[in-house]
């Protein structure tokens, strides 16, 4: 199976992909390099996304979209936490290469917009339509997701930054084998 590599270049978007860092819930890298990828259908919706997007004065940051099924394990063992980690034994939308984990930048001050909690806080204020994050956090997540499903994303509902493909579970679970090199960290 192809996989398709989203670059800053490629798709005017800006990576900051958390999980080839220590900047994560884990608190250390769960990928040896940055790497981004999407299966085509998949970029084909984050293209739209990343139009609509800049029309709105806005760019979309990158936080995470594959992540081989050896990572999946990885952040499982970590934290086992089905409300905000799917099982890999199921197997997740980003496994399978039809999720993207998301924020919007807004080109005219460079700041990612207030969405009342960081990228994945594993705590009910992520959820979508949560009262207890400010007016405007709640307003932005609405962007987003208005945005997203606009260019033909689903959402996840306990977590605002997550969007995936309808039907994400047609598709196969990939691993580290179905990339040039080995992602996931030792």
């Amino acid at each position: 199976m192809s996989l398709v590599k989203i670059t800053e270049a490629t798709h005017n978007v800006v990576l900051d992909l958390k999980y080839a860092t220590a900047d994560n819930f884990t608190g250390q890298p769960v990928y040896r390099y940055a790497a981004c990828y999407l299966r085509p259908e998949a970029e084909t919706l984050l293209i739209k996304a990343r139009d609509l997007a800049l029309i709105q004065g806005w760019r979309l940051r990158i936080f995470d979209t594959f992540r081989p099924s050896q990572s999946q394990w990885k952040l499982w063992n970590h934290t086992p936490d089905p409300e905000f980690l799917a099982d890999p034994r199921r197997g997740s939308p980003h496994s399978r290469g039809v999720a993207v984990d998301l924020n919007l930048i807004d080109i005219s001050t460079g700041l990612d917009l207030d969405m009342g909690t960081e990228f994945d806080a594993f705590t009910p204020k992520s959820h979508h339509g949560h009262e207890d994050v400010s007016t405007a956090a709640q307003k932005n997540r609405l962007l987003l997701m208005g945005l997203m499903t606009t260019a033909g994303w689903d959402f996840y509902r306990n977590e605002w930054w997550h969007y995936q493909m309808f039907d994400a579970r047609q598709f196969d679970v990939l691993g580290d084998e179905d990339l040039p090199a080995i992602m996931t960290a030792p």
